[in-house]
């Protein structure tokens, strides 16, 4: 069963507690600069408050009725802005009250101090005030009460905050779009090592470029000795499984061979277990070949170089038979499979072309969708379906008159097979045999 489990992502991470410590930020910056401008507008209201409390003070002590200095705005009627100056048990109004009066709730301390202090103060209606009072020592003492509309605070307040929770808004859009350019700029590494690592697994790279940031860089160190190693552990099973089979194959080649004379193996008994025997073996082989294989050691071999290396050998192997071996192989074509392989391949089958053939062999390479397709044909008798059928069977031979064991062909079948590819035969337009072998790209 699959695991349900969510896979943890470290860009999600590292944006969420982005996105944690932004919002944190902004709402402590929001409230710190709310406290400074509530602070700088009651400022400047107390300092409005305090010049009308300064000029009813002079006019108190210049025996000028206060009645004279209703400046605006404390001559406009209604509630909102009023004073007044409570000297014994006279109380002298602005006419804005109308003859009502201010309420203090809380008229702050009595300190009789020269400056005005703040107090809590409602109007004639109740209407909330921002009220500054100075007591003045008598005899007669006196009281001066000064006080604004509670909007004049909270109106300039409010539109600063919005501003504000705009401002913070837009900043908070930039720091969280900054800072996932960030993230994705942090992990790009990540991103690239993975290219790496699959360009490794595809055999296009043999290793895990040294080059990385200093975080990366001892994981890199890491994998490369893991592949290091398991490169030199393919080596070595390779190794065994070469000699395995070097061991088992010719012995079993041998009694095949002797066994096909009917005067040594009259009922064929004896030919049975032998094949029985040469299957099993080409079974296990085959399994330890594959797994061998298998991961992230198989690497990239450019074919024509050893298209090329492989002509000049069977030219001058065959240079009394005069063929002449034609080839035409881009340069840049190249293979998901071993140098060593590889080379049996189209050892196997390059061979077998110039030894039935008259006088000419055609070797051509093009590359398909699913992989590459290596065709060798050749100019001599050919075979027909059945013959081309018969001779994929191991150790079967159509003319015991030609040196070999009749094991190439099934050979070059199953290595190609092993890398998922596949070897195909048919008549040539050179009259031969066209043999054609597929291996991944």
């Amino acid at each position: 069963m699959a695991d349900a489990t969510p896979r943890r992502s470290l860009r999600g991470r590292l944006l969420a507690a982005a996105l944690v410590l932004v919002l944190a930020a902004l709402v402590v910056a929001g409230l710190a600069i709310g406290v400074i401008l509530h602070r700088f507008v009651r400022g400047q209201l107390d300092g409005r408050l305090d010049a009308q409390i300064t000029a009813l003070r002079a006019g108190l002590e210049a025996g000028i009725l206060p009645g004279s200095l209703d400046a605006p705005p404390f001559d406009r009627p209604g509630p909102g802005w009023a004073w007044e100056v409570r000297r014994g048990p006279e109380t002298i109004r602005s006419g804005s009250l109308r003859g009502g009066d201010i309420h203090l709730s809380d008229p702050g301390p009595e300190d009789a101090s020269d400056r005005p202090h703040p107090a809590s103060a409602t109007g004639p209606r109740g209407e909330p005030l921002v009220a500054r009072v100075l007591t003045l020592p008598g005899p007669p003492a006196a009281t001066i009460v000064v006080a604004a509309p509670e909007g004049e605070l909270r109106g300039p307040l409010r539109e600063a905050l919005s501003s504000l929770a705009l401002a913070l808004g837009i900043l908070g859009l930039c720091l969280l779009a900054g800072l996932a350019f960030q993230v994705r700029l942090g992990l790009a590494p990540l991103t690239r090592l993975r290219v790496d690592l699959a360009a490794v697994r595809a055999g296009r790279r043999e290793r895990v470029p040294d080059d990385q940031p200093a975080e990366i860089a001892p994981v890199v160190a890491e994998l490369n000795a893991l592949l290091d190693q398991n490169a030199q552990n393919l080596e070595r099973a390779r190794g065994h499984v070469a000699n395995l089979a070097h061991a088992l194959k010719t012995p079993l080649a041998t009694l095949s061979m002797a066994l096909a004379d009917p005067a040594r193996d009259p009922d064929g008994a004896l030919r049975r277990q032998v094949d029985d025997m040469d299957r099993r073996v080409r079974h296990h082989l085959r399994r330890a070949r594959a797994a061998a294989l298998a991961g992230s050691a198989r690497r990239r071999t450019p074919l024509a170089p050893r298209l090329s290396d492989l002509r000049d050998a069977l030219a001058r192997l065959y240079a009394e038979k005069g063929a002449a071996i034609d080839l035409a192989v881009p340069e840049d074509l190249s293979v998901l499979c071993e140098g060593q392989d590889l080379d049996e391949m189209l050892g196997n089958l390059v061979d077998n072309a110039c030894r039935w053939c008259r006088s000419r062999v055609r070797i051509s390479v093009a590359a398909r969708d699913d992989g590459v397709r290596v065709r060798v044909e050749d100019d001599g008798p050919g075979l027909d379906a059945e013959a081309a059928a018969s001779v994929m069977a191991r150790g079967r031979r159509l003319d015991e008159g030609v040196p070999g064991h009749g094991f190439g062909l099934p050979i070059t079948l199953e290595l190609a097979e092993l890398y998922g590819g596949g070897l195909s035969l048919a008549r040539s337009d050179l009259g031969g045999l066209r043999a054609e072998l597929a291996l991944p790209a």
